[in-house]
Protein backbone atom coordinates (compact mmCIF):
# COMPACT_ATOMS: atom_id res chain seq x y z
CA UNK A 1 0.00 0.00 0.00
CA UNK A 2 2.52 2.35 1.12
CA UNK A 3 5.08 1.46 -1.92
CA UNK A 4 1.80 2.31 -4.23
CA UNK A 5 1.23 5.54 -2.43
CA UNK A 6 4.75 6.48 -3.70
CA UNK A 7 4.82 5.71 -6.88
CA UNK A 8 2.02 7.63 -7.85
CA UNK A 9 2.95 10.27 -6.18
CA UNK A 10 6.24 10.43 -7.72
CA UNK A 11 4.14 9.91 -10.77
CA UNK A 12 2.37 12.92 -9.91
CA UNK A 13 5.71 14.69 -9.22
CA UNK A 14 7.59 13.86 -13.02
CA UNK A 15 3.95 14.85 -14.16
CA UNK A 16 4.46 18.32 -12.92
CA UNK A 17 7.95 19.08 -13.44
CA UNK A 18 6.49 17.53 -16.90
CA UNK A 19 4.10 20.71 -17.45
CA UNK A 20 6.13 23.12 -16.41
CA UNK A 21 8.77 22.24 -18.48
CA UNK A 22 8.28 24.06 -21.86
CA UNK A 23 6.94 27.31 -19.96
CA UNK A 24 9.70 27.57 -17.33
CA UNK A 25 12.52 25.11 -16.87
CA UNK A 26 13.83 25.31 -20.35
CA UNK A 27 13.03 29.42 -20.81
CA UNK A 28 14.82 31.65 -22.03
CA UNK A 29 16.16 34.43 -19.65
CA UNK A 30 13.48 37.25 -19.87
CA UNK A 31 14.88 40.39 -21.64
CA UNK A 32 15.86 43.89 -19.90
CA UNK A 33 15.22 46.43 -21.08
CA UNK A 34 17.09 49.72 -22.13
CA UNK A 35 14.22 53.07 -22.00
CA UNK A 36 15.41 55.69 -24.17
CA UNK A 37 14.68 59.26 -24.62
CA UNK A 38 14.09 61.15 -27.73
CA UNK A 39 12.88 64.62 -28.71
CA UNK A 40 10.91 64.54 -32.32
CA UNK A 41 13.91 65.87 -34.17
CA UNK A 42 17.80 64.40 -34.14
CA UNK A 43 19.88 61.23 -34.30
CA UNK A 44 18.06 59.64 -32.17
CA UNK A 45 14.91 59.80 -33.82
CA UNK A 46 16.73 58.62 -36.90
CA UNK A 47 17.99 55.33 -34.95
CA UNK A 48 14.36 54.54 -34.13
CA UNK A 49 12.90 55.05 -37.42
CA UNK A 50 16.09 53.12 -38.73
CA UNK A 51 15.42 50.36 -36.53
CA UNK A 52 19.28 49.15 -36.27
CA UNK A 53 19.64 49.23 -32.79
CA UNK A 54 16.95 46.52 -31.74
CA UNK A 55 19.17 43.34 -33.34
CA UNK A 56 21.87 44.45 -31.92
CA UNK A 57 20.64 44.99 -28.24
CA UNK A 58 18.34 42.05 -28.51
CA UNK A 59 21.67 40.03 -28.73
CA UNK A 60 22.78 41.13 -25.29
CA UNK A 61 19.46 40.19 -23.93
CA UNK A 62 18.19 43.41 -24.28
CA UNK A 63 15.04 44.90 -25.84
CA UNK A 64 14.45 48.73 -26.49
CA UNK A 65 11.22 51.25 -25.19
CA UNK A 66 11.25 54.41 -27.05
CA UNK A 67 9.29 57.51 -25.30
CA UNK A 68 9.07 61.09 -27.28
CA UNK A 69 9.82 64.10 -25.27
CA UNK A 70 8.82 68.16 -26.15
CA UNK A 71 12.45 69.38 -24.84
CA UNK A 72 15.54 68.31 -22.78
CA UNK A 73 14.25 69.87 -19.67
CA UNK A 74 11.22 67.02 -19.43
CA UNK A 75 13.39 64.32 -20.47
CA UNK A 76 15.91 64.52 -18.31
CA UNK A 77 13.39 64.97 -15.14
CA UNK A 78 12.20 61.35 -16.51
CA UNK A 79 15.88 60.28 -16.06
CA UNK A 80 15.64 61.88 -12.26
CA UNK A 81 12.44 59.31 -11.70
CA UNK A 82 13.92 56.46 -12.94
CA UNK A 83 11.48 56.62 -16.10
CA UNK A 84 14.12 56.53 -18.68
CA UNK A 85 17.98 55.17 -19.14
CA UNK A 86 18.82 57.47 -21.91
CA UNK A 87 18.44 60.57 -23.94
CA UNK A 88 19.81 63.80 -25.07
CA UNK A 89 19.48 67.14 -25.03
CA UNK A 90 21.16 70.69 -25.69
CA UNK A 91 24.03 72.34 -23.39
CA UNK A 92 21.85 74.28 -21.14
CA UNK A 93 18.87 71.34 -20.02
CA UNK A 94 21.97 69.16 -17.92
CA UNK A 95 23.65 71.93 -15.72
CA UNK A 96 19.85 72.68 -14.43
CA UNK A 97 20.24 69.18 -13.65
CA UNK A 98 22.70 68.59 -12.21
CA UNK A 99 22.37 71.25 -9.92
CA UNK A 100 18.79 69.86 -8.90
CA UNK A 101 21.00 66.48 -8.03
CA UNK A 102 19.37 64.30 -11.12
CA UNK A 103 21.62 61.17 -11.46
CA UNK A 104 22.87 61.62 -14.88
CA UNK A 105 26.19 61.03 -16.61
CA UNK A 106 27.55 62.88 -19.53
CA UNK A 107 28.39 60.16 -22.18
CA UNK A 108 29.00 61.58 -25.93
CA UNK A 109 28.56 64.65 -27.60
CA UNK A 110 27.91 66.10 -31.18
CA UNK A 111 30.14 68.63 -32.12
CA UNK A 112 28.81 72.76 -31.99
CA UNK A 113 26.15 73.51 -34.11
CA UNK A 114 25.92 77.42 -33.45
CA UNK A 115 23.85 78.09 -36.24
CA UNK A 116 21.35 75.39 -35.64
CA UNK A 117 19.98 77.90 -32.60
CA UNK A 118 18.91 81.73 -33.26
CA UNK A 119 16.76 84.55 -31.46
CA UNK A 120 14.61 85.27 -33.75
CA UNK A 121 11.68 88.33 -34.79
CA UNK A 122 9.14 89.04 -37.29
CA UNK A 123 10.15 90.22 -40.75
CA UNK A 124 8.92 93.23 -40.18
CA UNK A 125 9.89 93.92 -36.58
CA UNK A 126 11.80 96.99 -36.13
CA UNK A 127 14.31 95.23 -33.79
CA UNK A 128 17.45 95.56 -35.65
CA UNK A 129 20.19 94.12 -33.39
CA UNK A 130 20.27 92.35 -29.75
CA UNK A 131 20.38 95.79 -27.35
CA UNK A 132 16.99 96.37 -28.92
CA UNK A 133 15.79 93.59 -26.84
CA UNK A 134 15.65 95.53 -23.67
CA UNK A 135 12.60 96.13 -22.49
CA UNK A 136 11.38 93.57 -24.74
CA UNK A 137 9.08 90.18 -24.18
CA UNK A 138 11.18 87.41 -25.52
CA UNK A 139 9.93 83.50 -25.25
CA UNK A 140 11.85 80.77 -24.63
CA UNK A 141 11.93 77.05 -23.46
CA UNK A 142 13.27 77.69 -19.89
CA UNK A 143 15.98 75.81 -18.90
CA UNK A 144 17.02 74.88 -22.61
CA UNK A 145 19.63 75.71 -25.12
CA UNK A 146 18.50 78.53 -26.09
CA UNK A 147 18.50 80.06 -22.39
CA UNK A 148 22.22 80.36 -22.43
CA UNK A 149 22.02 81.56 -26.15
CA UNK A 150 20.23 84.54 -25.14
CA UNK A 151 22.29 85.10 -22.16
CA UNK A 152 25.16 85.22 -23.37
CA UNK A 153 23.90 87.12 -27.25
CA UNK A 154 22.95 90.12 -24.23
CA UNK A 155 25.79 90.03 -22.65
CA UNK A 156 27.73 90.73 -25.51
CA UNK A 157 25.67 93.41 -26.67
CA UNK A 158 26.07 95.18 -23.47
CA UNK A 159 22.06 94.25 -22.30
CA UNK A 160 21.08 92.85 -18.67
CA UNK A 161 19.40 89.73 -18.57
CA UNK A 162 17.38 91.59 -16.05
CA UNK A 163 16.61 93.79 -18.40
CA UNK A 164 14.30 92.09 -20.62
CA UNK A 165 11.03 90.17 -19.74
CA UNK A 166 11.60 85.86 -20.18
CA UNK A 167 8.42 84.12 -21.28
CA UNK A 168 8.42 80.82 -20.65
CA UNK A 169 6.72 78.78 -23.44
CA UNK A 170 7.57 74.96 -24.56
CA UNK A 171 7.98 75.49 -28.82
CA UNK A 172 4.63 74.86 -29.56
CA UNK A 173 3.19 77.77 -27.50
CA UNK A 174 6.36 79.82 -28.41
CA UNK A 175 5.28 79.68 -31.78
CA UNK A 176 1.97 80.47 -31.31
CA UNK A 177 2.75 83.69 -29.02
CA UNK A 178 5.18 84.65 -31.74
CA UNK A 179 2.76 84.72 -34.40
CA UNK A 180 0.09 86.60 -32.69
CA UNK A 181 2.41 89.39 -31.17
CA UNK A 182 2.11 88.54 -28.11
CA UNK A 183 5.82 88.65 -28.04
CA UNK A 184 8.85 90.44 -29.51
CA UNK A 185 11.19 87.60 -30.28
CA UNK A 186 11.20 83.70 -29.95
CA UNK A 187 14.66 82.18 -28.67
CA UNK A 188 14.36 78.36 -30.64
CA UNK A 189 15.90 76.07 -31.90
CA UNK A 190 15.93 73.86 -35.42
CA UNK A 191 14.11 72.40 -36.94
CA UNK A 192 11.66 75.03 -35.02
CA UNK A 193 13.80 77.62 -36.40
CA UNK A 194 13.95 76.60 -39.81
CA UNK A 195 10.31 75.93 -40.12
CA UNK A 196 9.48 79.53 -38.89
CA UNK A 197 12.24 81.16 -41.09
CA UNK A 198 10.61 79.74 -43.83
CA UNK A 199 6.50 80.27 -43.27
CA UNK A 200 6.51 82.99 -40.86
CA UNK A 201 9.25 84.38 -42.91
CA UNK A 202 10.74 85.00 -39.33
CA UNK A 203 14.35 87.22 -39.23
CA UNK A 204 17.34 86.03 -37.50
CA UNK A 205 18.37 88.54 -34.69
CA UNK A 206 21.56 87.02 -33.89
CA UNK A 207 22.31 82.88 -34.06
CA UNK A 208 24.62 81.30 -31.90
CA UNK A 209 27.85 81.72 -34.13
CA UNK A 210 30.69 83.53 -32.15
CA UNK A 211 28.57 83.54 -29.30
CA UNK A 212 27.70 80.21 -27.71
CA UNK A 213 28.61 76.24 -29.14
CA UNK A 214 25.22 75.13 -29.08
CA UNK A 215 26.34 71.67 -28.37
CA UNK A 216 24.16 68.38 -27.93
CA UNK A 217 24.93 66.01 -25.44
CA UNK A 218 24.31 62.27 -25.20
CA UNK A 219 23.54 61.36 -20.87
CA UNK A 220 22.30 58.54 -19.43
CA UNK A 221 21.09 57.69 -15.66
CA UNK A 222 24.41 56.25 -13.75
CA UNK A 223 22.46 53.19 -12.63
CA UNK A 224 22.33 52.58 -16.44
CA UNK A 225 26.30 53.29 -16.98
CA UNK A 226 26.79 50.07 -14.04
CA UNK A 227 25.11 47.89 -16.35
CA UNK A 228 26.87 45.71 -18.89
CA UNK A 229 28.66 48.41 -20.74
CA UNK A 230 28.65 46.44 -23.97
CA UNK A 231 25.23 48.10 -23.80
CA UNK A 232 26.43 51.54 -23.85
CA UNK A 233 28.70 50.44 -26.47
CA UNK A 234 26.05 48.93 -28.70
CA UNK A 235 23.60 52.13 -28.37
CA UNK A 236 26.76 54.53 -28.75
CA UNK A 237 28.11 52.26 -32.27
CA UNK A 238 24.23 52.45 -34.05
CA UNK A 239 24.08 56.31 -33.35
CA UNK A 240 27.50 56.84 -35.01
CA UNK A 241 26.63 54.67 -37.71
CA UNK A 242 23.41 56.93 -37.96
CA UNK A 243 25.48 60.05 -37.54
CA UNK A 244 27.51 58.97 -40.64
CA UNK A 245 24.61 58.08 -42.54
CA UNK A 246 23.26 61.77 -41.76
CA UNK A 247 26.02 63.25 -43.16
CA UNK A 248 26.58 61.49 -46.47
CA UNK A 249 23.01 61.73 -47.29
CA UNK A 250 21.15 64.95 -45.95
CA UNK A 251 17.77 64.63 -48.42
CA UNK A 252 17.42 61.03 -47.51
CA UNK A 253 17.14 61.60 -43.93
CA UNK A 254 15.34 64.73 -44.43
CA UNK A 255 12.56 62.52 -46.46
CA UNK A 256 12.59 59.68 -43.79
CA UNK A 257 12.14 62.12 -41.26
CA UNK A 258 9.60 64.49 -42.88
CA UNK A 259 6.58 62.10 -42.32
CA UNK A 260 7.25 62.02 -38.55
CA UNK A 261 8.26 65.77 -37.83
CA UNK A 262 5.51 67.10 -39.93
CA UNK A 263 7.91 69.58 -41.89
CA UNK A 264 8.51 69.80 -45.73
CA UNK A 265 11.53 68.02 -46.85
CA UNK A 266 13.51 71.56 -47.39
CA UNK A 267 13.20 73.02 -44.30
CA UNK A 268 14.66 69.75 -42.70
CA UNK A 269 17.17 70.14 -45.21
CA UNK A 270 18.06 74.08 -44.10
CA UNK A 271 18.16 72.28 -40.41
CA UNK A 272 20.44 69.05 -40.89
CA UNK A 273 23.10 71.03 -42.58
CA UNK A 274 23.25 73.63 -39.78
CA UNK A 275 23.33 70.19 -37.27
CA UNK A 276 26.85 69.07 -35.89
CA UNK A 277 28.37 65.54 -36.86
CA UNK A 278 30.48 63.41 -35.63
CA UNK A 279 29.91 61.86 -32.09
CA UNK A 280 32.54 62.19 -29.62
CA UNK A 281 33.41 60.74 -26.32
CA UNK A 282 33.31 63.25 -24.05
CA UNK A 283 36.66 65.34 -23.16
CA UNK A 284 38.06 68.53 -21.18
CA UNK A 285 37.49 70.48 -23.65
CA UNK A 286 33.88 70.27 -24.11
CA UNK A 287 33.36 70.13 -20.22
CA UNK A 288 35.06 73.36 -20.25
CA UNK A 289 32.29 74.71 -22.49
CA UNK A 290 30.00 73.53 -20.00
CA UNK A 291 31.55 74.88 -17.06
CA UNK A 292 31.55 78.17 -18.59
CA UNK A 293 27.61 77.79 -18.92
CA UNK A 294 27.19 76.94 -15.25
CA UNK A 295 28.85 79.74 -14.12
CA UNK A 296 27.33 81.88 -16.10
CA UNK A 297 23.89 80.47 -14.93
CA UNK A 298 25.10 80.69 -10.84
CA UNK A 299 26.20 83.91 -11.42
CA UNK A 300 22.21 85.03 -12.79
CA UNK A 301 21.22 83.04 -9.76
CA UNK A 302 19.26 80.73 -12.69
CA UNK A 303 20.90 77.64 -10.57
CA UNK A 304 20.93 77.76 -6.71
CA UNK A 305 23.92 76.09 -6.82
CA UNK A 306 27.85 76.35 -8.19
CA UNK A 307 28.35 72.77 -9.77
CA UNK A 308 31.57 71.11 -11.09
CA UNK A 309 30.45 69.60 -14.70
CA UNK A 310 33.60 67.36 -14.72
CA UNK A 311 31.63 65.21 -11.78
CA UNK A 312 29.47 63.68 -13.82
CA UNK A 313 30.97 63.24 -16.92
CA UNK A 314 31.34 59.49 -17.82
CA UNK A 315 34.82 58.49 -16.96
CA UNK A 316 37.37 56.49 -19.35
CA UNK A 317 36.72 52.64 -18.92
CA UNK A 318 33.52 53.37 -17.43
Amino acid sequence: MKRRRLLQLLAASAAAVASLAPATLFAAPASQEIRIGFQKYGKLVLLKSRGALEPKLKALGYSVTWTEFPSGPPLLEAINVGAIDFGNTGEAPPVFAQAAGVPLRYVAYEPPAPKGEAILVPKASALKNVADLKGKRVALNKGSNVHFLLVKALEKAGVNYADITPVFLAPADARAAFERGSVDAWAIWDPYQAAAEASLEARVLSDGTDTVPNTQFYLASQKFLETDPKVLDALLDSLREVDAWAKSDIHAVAEQLSPSVGLPVPVLEVALKRQGYGIKPIDTQVLAEQQKLADTFHQLGLIPKPITVSDIARKSGS
